[in-house]
């Protein structure tokens, strides 16, 4: 997955102005203790990073 195709689903599921916000603020177990920026920085591919967003807040499946 491309890091935009993840920020287009980031949007689509938060809302363009509060996806940055939950990337930045909201700190996952399934990201290992990080926020999605953090997970990102250190490396998580986006691919990883997504399913991770998935599973702590249900995305419906048609935007899996």
């Amino acid at each position: 997955m491309r890091l935009t195709d993840f920020w287009e689903r980031m949007a689509a599921h938060f809302g363009g102005a509060y996806a940055d916000s939950f990337a930045r603020d909201h700190v996952m177990s399934e990201l290992g203790g990080r926020t999605v920026h953090e997970a990102l920085d250190a490396g998580w591919s986006a691919k990883e990073v997504w399913r991770g967003v998935c599973r702590a807040v249900d995305v419906p499946a048609e935007l899996r």
